[in-house]
């Protein structure tokens, strides 16, 4: 199939977590065949602040990374429509485009009916800013596909979409995978951005709080850490060390006996069950996962066996103590985890899954029908 992906960045992932699964995905359609084009606006927040921030040599070293992936990186007052999707089967558009553009490619393909178009949701805007949610509309569309059943279900009760499928996220394995561990390995890493203070209480019962209290080696990655984050930080004991790309997160997590997951407010309270993309780079790269609360209603994973679970800061130096000090505890959880992404969550996975979606909207795939997941 020929494939037109709109993405809001490709190349940065400058405080952009969908970049690992988009990445992935279009990674895994070329290898298997199809006929892959990525398209995303020079004006791009992300990649307009990690050259601001770091200058051009992040995206020399992804394209040394992904030597595979090319962006075609456009101004959209003089993007071709009619040049672009020239005998495209199958076009996804990513949910962090401006809604002028998802409004433009939902208007062509009303006129154009020899490709199939898909909206691609990865966010909790759909319910924390139903405003943006609402000012593009996606009437043209052939559906939705949303990376939690909830999203979906929105989607359905609203009428915002004729059809919608759940599409999780997914780890790929063919960045993310176990590292050789370093001999003087540090105590706990984590990985995350500040994101608007969603999860800043969180934050200090969960990671600032323990790591002072028990004393532990540290280190947090992430941007957009205001002034009184980066003290807190400090205060805590933890090395703040800014931005990492997200290719280098496998190599980092080979310097760390644990990490830890804090989610963000809103996938806890308004959208349970999703996961978000660092529980799966975790997960794939064999270190052991503590969890701060969080709902699994969909039955993605095995709380307790493939990650931990602290209902509170108490809870959670517990946990921590375990792991660091016992090595066979450590080591069940990380091959357990391990073994669940191998199984049910690569990227590979989620291909097979939209390749389904795909043929049920009449599309020939150029592969026999996969199983329906």
């Amino acid at each position: 199939m020929r494939i037109i992906l709109f993405y809001h960045s490709l190349i940065s992932d400058w405080n952009h977590g969908n970049a690992h699964f988009l990445r992935g995905i279009a990674t895994e359609l070329i290898k298997q065949g199809h006929d892959v084009h990525v398209y995303e606006s020079k004006d791009a927040w992300s990649i307009q602040n990690l050259i601001a921030r770091h200058r051009y040599e992040p995206i020399r070293k992804f394209q040394e990374a992904y030597p595979h992936l090319i962006s075609h990186r456009y101004a959209p007052d003089v993007l071709d429509l009619d040049q672009v999707l020239d005998k495209a089967d199958l076009v996804i558009v990513h949910e962090w485009n401006e809604p002028e553009l998802v409004d433009r490619i939902g208007q062509y393909r009303s006129s154009a009916r020899n490709f199939r178009l898909l909206f691609h949701d990865t966010h909790h805007h759909m319910v924390t800013d139903r405003e943006r949610r609402t000012s593009c509309s996606l009437k043209n569309y052939d559906g939705v596909l949303a990376f939690g059943k909830v999203i979906r279900d929105l989607y359905l009760s609203q009428g915002w979409a004729q059809q919608a499928w759940t599409w999780h996220e997914a780890a790929d394995t063919r960045i993310f995978y176990p590292r050789s561990k370093v001999k003087d390995q540090e105590d706990l890493v984590w990985i995350g951005n500040w994101g608007n203070g969603e999860r800043a209480q969180e934050l200090y019962e969960f990671l600032f709080d323990p790591v002072r209290e028990l004393g532990l080696r540290a280190t947090v990655y992430g941007v957009s850490y205001p002034l009184h984050a980066r003290i807190a930080i400090k205060e805590s004991g933890l090395n703040y060390a800014g931005w990492l790309p997200n290719y280098k997160v496998p190599e980092v997590f080979s310097q760390f006996k644990v990490t830890i997951h804090v989610p963000r407010r809103p996938y806890v309270n308004a959208l349970p069950g999703i996961p978000t993309i660092r529980l799966f780079e975790a997960m794939a790269c064999g270190i052991p996962l503590i969890c701060s609360p969080w709902e699994d209603i969909e039955e993605l994973f095995h709380p307790g066996s493939d990650f931990l679970v602290a209902a509170n800061q108490n809870e959670m130096k517990h946990h921590l103590k375990n792991v660091l000090n016992d090595r066979e505890i450590a080591r069940e959880i990380a091959h357990h985890a391990y073994n669940t992404i191998i199984s049910r969550h690569t990227c590979a996975h989620r291909v097979q899954e939209l390749l389904y979606i795909c043929q049920t909207l009449g599309l020939d795939t150029g592969s026999p029908l996969p199983v329906a997941c």
